[in-house]
C-alpha cells in the first residue's frame, strides 16, 4: 500500500470539519450527517478503549445492515484496530471456527459462544461522559479483515495487504466521484458492500444503506435519493426485473452513472436487460477474489461484443490451466490461476486455509476460458470446479443451467445441483423460485429448447424463497445433501 496518506479515521474527521453538514449515512430513514458521524464515531471509539480495545486488536462486527454497522466500523479504524466483520446469522459452529482464527478484543453485536471475548451489543450507546472529541491519530495495521471458506470449505480471513492509511482516490478506478449518492444493497460484511462502503466514505459519499434487499424499496430509493453509483449481484439484478418491468415510469433510474455487478456469474439474459435499461456505458463488470491477486472489468459496451466474459486483465495477470499444469489454448475450458504483478506490494495475506496453488499462481476454484481479439484477451466463466458434476461422463456446469432457467421472465432465483443416479452416476436437479404458478414440464420444456438433453433437470423442486442471499451467495453444498436427503427419505 503506497504511504503518505492519513488513516482512514482522520480522513473521516477532516471531511466533517470541510462540510459538517453534509449527509454521510441514510438506513431505514434516518441519516446523519459527516458531522454527527463523527461525533459518535469519537464517542463509540472511546468506549470500546474503554473495554481494551487499541491498536491492531481485532474486533469482530456481527450486525446487520445499519449506521450502527458504518459507525462501529470507523470506531475501529479511529482506534487504530482491525475491523473484522461476519454474518450476525452464522450458526455458532462456523462463527466459533472464525473466531478461533486470531485473538479477539471485542465482538460486537452477539455474544462469543466461547465466552473468551467481551462482547457489547449492536446498538450500545456510549457513556453520556465520553467526549466526542478527535482521537490521537492512530493506524489500523490492516485496513480490513473479511473472512471466507473458499474453495476449500474451510475458513480463513483474508488480511488486506496494507494498512488504514488508503489514498482517499481509491475508488477512482471503479468510478467513483467525490460526493456520489452511493446505494448499499448487500450485505456489508461481505467484501462487496464493505469495500464499496470504506472507498464511499473515503470519496464523501453519500452512503444510502439498505438494512435487507426489497426490489420496490431498491428502486424508491434510487429515484428518492438520485443514486448516482452502486455496486450489486447478479441476484438482485434477477430480483429487480420483474418489480422495474411491471411500471417501469414509476422509477425513474437516469441519476445511476456507473453501475457494477460482481460475486456471481451474470445470466447473459439479465445483463442483457439491464444494459437495455441503463445503456452500456452506465453498466460494467468486475471479477476477482477478495484476495486480489488479479481483476478484470468488462463495459457494457464491451461485454456487447463478447456476450458472456468477465472481461480483460485490468490488474494482476491470469492464465488458464489444464489439470496437469499447462497452459489451455483459446477457448478451452480450465482452471482459472492468477497472481499479482511480480514486484508489486502483496494484496493479502491468509490466516487459516490457503487457496489452490501452482509455482506462485492461485486458483479461487473458477473454471473458465478465454478467447483472443487483437491485442486483447477476454476471459469467460464456466462454473467453480467444486459444482461441476458428470452426467453419463459429460461435463455440467451448473450456471449453464441457471442462466438458462433465468431467461424464463417468471423466475427470480433458481439453483442447480447434481445429484445421484443409478445409471448415469449424476443428474440434473433443479431448484426454483417464482413468481407466478409454474409447472415441472413446462420449465422442463423452457430448458430443453435451449440446452442439451442431458443438462435438462430430471427434477424440478419449487420453492417459496431466494436461493441465494443478499450477497448473491448460495451454500450449494448444502442444498444438494438437503436434496439427496429428501429423496432417500421419499
Amino acid at each position: 500500500m503506497v504511504q503518505g496518506f492519513d488513516p482512514i479515521g482522520t480522513q473521516v474527521t477532516a471531511l466533517a470539519a470541510a462540510d459538517p453538514d453534509a449527509p454521510a449515512v441514510t438506513c431505514a430513514g434516518r441519516t446523519v450527517t459527516r458531522g454527527e458521524l463523527d461525533a459518535s464515531t469519537n464517542r463509540l471509539a472511546r468506549a470500546y478503549a474503554q473495554r481494551g480495545v487499541g491498536t491492531g486488536d481485532y474486533v469482530t462486527i456481527a450486525m446487520p445492515n445499519s449506521i450502527a454497522w458504518v459507525e462501529s466500523v470507523i470506531a475501529c479504524w479511529k482506534l487504530g484496530a482491525v475491523p473484522q466483520p461476519l454474518s450476525a446469522r452464522l450458526p455458532d459452529a462456523e462463527f466459533t471456527a472464525i473466531l478461533d482464527l486470531v485473538p479477539r478484543a471485542l465482538v460486537v453485536g452477539r455474544p462469543d459462544p466461547r465466552g473468551v471475548a467481551p462482547s457489547v451489543a449492536a446498538d450500545v450507546v456510549p457513556d453520556d461522559g465520553l467526549s466526542d472529541e478527535p482521537l490521537p491519530e492512530a493506524v489500523s495495521p490492516v485496513w480490513k479483515s473479511m473472512t471466507s471458506g473458499g474453495s476449500t470449505g474451510r475458513p480463513k480471513l483474508i488480511e488486506a495487504g496494507g494498512d488504514s492509511r488508503l489514498p482517499p482516490a481509491i475508488g477512482d478506478a471503479l468510478g467513483m466521484a467525490p460526493g456520489d449518492v452511493n446505494l448499499l444493497s448487500v450485505p456489508l460484511h461481505h467484501n462487496t458492500g464493505f469495500t464499496t462502503a470504506a472507498a464511499g466514505l473515503l470519496l464523501g459519499h453519500h452512503l444510502v444503506v439498505m438494512t435487507h434487499f426489497d426490489p420496490h424499496e431498491f428502486l424508491r430509493l434510487v429515484a428518492h435519493h438520485r443514486v448516482t453509483y452502486l455496486a450489486t449481484v447478479p441476484t438482485i439484478m434477477q430480483r429487480l426485473l420483474p418489480v422495474y418491468r411491471a411500471d417501469p415510469d414509476a422509477y425513474d433510474l437516469s441519476s445511476i452513472r456507473r453501475f457494477w455487478h460482481l460475486a456471481a456469474p451474470c445470466p447473459p439474459v439479465v445483463k442483457q436487460a439491464w444494459i437495455d435499461i441503463l445503456g452500456p456505458d452506465v453498466v460494467w463488470e468486475l471479477y476477482g477474489g477478495t484476495e486480489l491477486q488479479a481483476l478484470t472489468f468488462v463495459s457494457g459496451s464491451q461485454w456487447l461484443r463478447h456476450p458472456g466474459t468477465v472481461g480483460t486483465v485490468v490488474a494482476g495477470e491470469m492464465k488458464v490451466l489444464d489439470d496437469d499444469g499447462n497452459e489451455c489454448p483459446p477457448e478451452v475450458v480450465g482452471e482459472l490461476y492468477m497472481r499479482p504483478t511480480p514486484g508489486s506490494s502483496p494484496t493479502y495475506r491468509y490466516v487459516g486455509s490457503t487457496a489452490t496453488s501452482r509455482d506462485g499462481w492461485e486458483s479461487l476454484g473458477d473454471l473458465g476460458y478465454y478467447v483472443d481479439d487483437g491485442d486483447e484477451r477476454f476471459f469467460f466463466l464456466s462454473d467453480r470446479r467444486v459444482d461441476m458434476f458428470t452426467v453419463g461422463g459429460r461435463n455440467v456446469y451448473p450456471a449453464e443451467i441457471e442462466s438458462a432457467l433465468a431467461e424464463h421472465p417468471d423466475v427470480l432465483s433458481c439453483l442447480a445441483v447434481g445429484v445421484p443416479d443409478d445409471d448415469l452416476g449424476q443428474v440434473p436437479y433443479a431448484l426454483v423460485q417464482s413468481a407466478t404458478e409454474l409447472t415441472e414440464d413446462g420449465v422442463r420444456a423452457f430448458l430443453a429448447a435451449r440446452l442439451a438433453s442431458y443438462k435438462v433437470p430430471r427434477t424440478v423442486e419449487f420453492v417459496d424463497r431466494p436461493l441465494r442471499d443478499d450477497a448473491g451467495k448460495a451454500r450449494r453444498s448444502a442444498v444438494r445433501a438437503a436434496v439427496i436427503a429428501r429423496r432417500v427419505v421419499a
